[in-house]
């Protein structure tokens, strides 16, 4: 029997088809047994056994009949005749109760016999009951002997004639009674046989449930969870009906698909931990470079500057208008050189050599920005407005520091005919603290708001704005440091602009949960 020929579906629809066929075939039997036991008993019980009992009724009737025309033949008293008269009625009614079971029963021996008898009696009422009683009613005199002989010799052949009913019927009793003993027998057989082809037929199905449907799927659901336990490598065999076997190998094109993904995320890894391993040794070197940067570069950066100002102070006014151009032009090249390393080098730090994160008020911090940026403030007329309290961060206190001096100061130095008005503010975003930072200043063209986070890029030249381009692309990377993220809100009006940015809120502290 091959279990891949069918579904696990067919393979069920199929037993129980076989298990119906073997249900209505034992119900047939035992229906057709049932049928005849049924008929035996009917033809015993409602057929021979009343006409057994109609057929005794005519006897006695027929007895009374005779016993009232020899009371009356003796004592001549007509109240003599009363048996005679109810016999006559009795033998009457048990008459027609044997032609009714004659005419059902469909038997013509019966019927011949019933005829027999009604002969049998129309003889002797006829030719001795009759004419003798009304002998005796004429002459009032006695019965002639021969009378008497005729009458015995006809009633005898009357009783003759019962006799043989009582004889056939009593014959087909015991057949009716052998019939039903045997539909009884074949009844309790079609029981046993239908007993034993549905037990044979459920034995088949389970059997069939079991090794065709059950095994495969339990040793499928066993590979399933072997694999499952981590032994990837190890394969699933489909097998069983058609839809198991086919699951199966779904399964299989599963694992392979996964054990490949594997391979694959193995080689991954191994090349990102081989990245990792040239990012760690990169960063050494970039530490190294600043190092170097911090110290090896600007002293000689240092001693440049220091000259080249010495040169502008004693020879100011000696040499021609050219010479002191191109000093200054030194001077000025050596300042924002330096200035642009120690950008570059605050730049490379953040992530890498800062404090750990503490939780600290923002206010604070603003405050902090404030006071660093009090020169240009005061300077411009600088107006900074703190909507409300700001909240408590979890940050490094310094680069947050550094954030709000580089918004606040670009609000303050691109400033445009009216004096800088910079609004700080803050409110909760689900798991966040969303900052802002607006200006009314010149404003950025909505096309660069990705640009100028990028570092050295720059929208004006160095002529028109001081500073190296460096300072937003600080704040991006200090903010996304600390798992929040930082954008160019568009202006509404076309002018001035609007920084926002986010910091995770901190979680609670043990005093803020308790109750």
């Amino acid at each position: 029997m091959r279990a891949g020929r069918f579904t696990a579906g067919g393979w069920l629809a199929l037993s129980l088809g076989v298990l119906v066929v073997a249900a209505l075939v034992a119900i047939a039997a035992a229906v057709v047994a049932a049928h005849r036991l049924g008929d035996a008993r009917a033809r015993l019980v409602d057929r021979v056994d009343p006409a057994q009992t109609a057929a005794l009724v005519v006897q006695s009737a027929l007895i009374n009949q005779e016993t009232g025309v020899r009371g009356f033949l003796l004592g001549r008293r007509e109240a003599f005749l009363d048996p005679y008269r109810t016999g006559e009625r009795q033998a009457n009614a048990g008459l027609r109760d044997l032609d009714r079971r004659a005419a059902v029963a469909g038997a013509g021996a019966l019927r011949r016999d019933i005829a027999a008898v009604r002969t049998a009696i129309a003889a002797w009422r006829d030719g001795y009951a009759l004419p003798a009683i009304g002998r005796a009613r004429a002459s009032g005199g006695d019965v002639s002997e021969e009378d008497v002989s005729a009458g015995k010799v006809r009633f005898d052949a009357l009783r003759a004639a019962l006799r043989r009913l009582q004889a056939n019927l009593a014959v087909a009793r015991e057949d009716a009674r052998q019939d039903l003993t045997s539909a009884a027998t074949a009844l309790n057989r079609a029981l046993i046989f239908a007993a034993i082809v549905l037990l044979g037929a459920v034995v088949a199905v389970a059997v069939v449930a079991r090794n065709v449907i059950a095994l495969p799927i339990g040793r499928l659901a066993d590979q399933v969870r072997t694999v499952a336990g981590g032994a990837l490598r190890r394969p699933v065999e489909p097998g069983g009906p058609r839809d198991v076997a086919a699951l199966g190998g779904d399964v299989e094109a599963m694992r392979m698909r996964i054990v490949e993904e594997l391979e694959a995320v193995q080689r991954a890894q191994e090349a990102i931990e081989a990245q990792a391993a040239e990012l760690s040794r990169s960063n050494a070197e970039l530490e190294q470079f600043a190092y170097v940067a911090s110290h090896d570069l600007q002293e000689p950066l240092r001693k440049v500057t220091s000259f080249c100002q010495m040169l502008e102070r004693r020879y100011a006014g000696q040499l021609d208008e050219r010479a002191d151009q191109y000093i200054a032009f030194a001077v000025d090249g050596a300042k924002r050189m330096q200035i642009l390393i120690n950008d570059l080098l605050a730049f490379s730090r953040v992530g890498r050599m800062g404090r750990e994160p503490e939780l600290v008020d923002a206010d604070d911090i603003v405050a902090a920005a404030q006071a660093n940026l009090a020169a240009s403030i005061e300077e411009t007329g600088a107006e900074i407005a703190v909507a409300g309290d700001l909240p408590v961060v979890l940050v490094e206190r310094s680069l947050l520091v550094l954030v709000f001096q580089n918004l606040i100061g670009n609000g303050i130095k691109f400033h445009g005919e009216q004096p800088p008005r910079v609004h700080v503010a803050a409110e909760r975003d689900d798991g966040f603290w969303r900052f802002t930072v607006a200006d009314n200043g010149i404003g950025i063209d909505p096309q660069y708001s990705e640009r100028i986070f990028v570092i050295f890029q720059r929208l004006h030249t160095k002529d028109a704005y001081t500073g190296t381009g460096i300072g937003l692309a600080m704040c991006r990377k200090v903010i996304e440091h600390h798992g929040g993220r930082i954008w160019l809100e568009p202006s509404e009006n076309g002018s001035g602009s609007t920084f926002r940015f986010t910091l995770p809120v901190p979680d609670p502290t043990p005093e803020e949960v308790s109750p």
